[in-house]
């Protein structure tokens, strides 16, 4: 498919429209990118965006099915591609992304169909590496990251944000008849899944429970804080800012709201946001950031592969 992505101009207005109106985090962070590669971004969102509602926005579970079952004819050439799935289809060819990261994308979306319970850790990381460590592969493409030692860190920077939005969503998922967080934490706090989605949870079991999950996403942006070395300078500094701002939900959810979510979404302040933007120009500056580290063993896997 040889389209010039940088020459659609309404394509790429768009696809930032719906960036900005979405994921402000993200936004923000994009600001720091070349302009080209903040297109190319913009564009792999507003796919990964289109495949995320037509779990969450379908008006019944047939409509999500049906969805999904395009979705999954567009990408292998099925049927004619919608805009949002053609532009993918254009930078995923032109930066030479693998064909199975969409797929695994939609795999781990379509599993949101039903309803949810993940039953251990393990689970949790085959699912957050589903939904969001597909988009840290994508990402090395559009960032210019070819050396594939590289995709274990891009994986785990996605765990580490999805973790981040499951301990923030827990309320807003348990009315969706979701729990992610896995069934094993629970446990270990004398808690249950249907405890969490009838809310009868005590405020203490909850609280640990959640800074468990949180304590896994630390070691996960641990470990991609180590491979940042692999980013080209001109955009490693907006992975960085992306990592501190993420990272700061999680924070901010411990620190004001004692690791419970249930008084609803935990919001960064635009002080709280400028302040991680200053902490990821400090960490683009810290020469350590620069060479090669020994990352800390990973909690979810020995080799990514096991993830798939």
């Amino acid at each position: 498919m040889s389209v010039d992505i940088s020459q659609q101009h309404d394509v790429i207005r768009e696809a930032k429209e719906v960036l900005s109106h979405h994921a402000k985090s993200f936004r923000l962070a994009a600001l720091f990118l070349p302009k080209a590669k903040a297109n190319d971004a913009a564009i792999v969102y507003q796919f990964c965006r289109e495949v995320d509602d037509a779990v969450d926005e379908a008006p019944s579970l047939m409509s999500a099915k049906q969805e999904v079952d395009r979705l999954r004819a567009e990408l292998c050439g099925e049927r004619a591609p919608s805009p949002a799935v053609e532009s993918y289809l254009a930078v995923s060819n032109r930066l030479q992304i693998p064909d199975f990261v969409a797929q695994d994308l939609l795999e781990g979306v379509a599993s949101d169909l039903y309803d949810v319970e993940i039953q251990s850790k393990d689970e949790l990381g085959r699912y957050c590496y589903r939904v969001a460590g597909t988009v840290g592969l994508m990402m090395c493409a559009v960032l210019g990251v070819h050396d594939k030692s590289a995709w274990p860190f891009a994986i785990d920077l996605g765990l580490g944000m999805q973790m981040t939005n499951i301990a923030r969503d827990v309320l807003e998922d348990a009315k969706r008849r979701r729990v992610y967080i896995p069934a094993s934490f629970l446990h270990n706090e004398n808690a249950t899944s249907s405890q969490i989605q009838d809310q009868t949870i005590t405020s203490q079991a909850l609280s640990k429970t959640i800074d468990h999950l949180l304590v896994h996403a630390e070691n996960c942006y641990s470990r991609a804080r180590t491979g940042m070395r692999f980013i080209p300078m001109r955009a490693r500094l907006a992975i960085f800012i992306a990592m501190r701002v993420y990272r700061s939900i999680g924070i901010s959810l411990q620190k004001k709201h004692n690791s419970n979510p249930f008084h609803g979404r935990t919001i960064v302040s635009s002080f709280g946001k400028a302040i991680a933007v200053l902490h990821g120009i400090l960490d683009f500056c810290d020469p350590r950031t620069w060479f090669m580290q020994q990352p800390q063993k990973s909690l979810f896997y020995k080799d990514w592969n096991e993830l798939r």
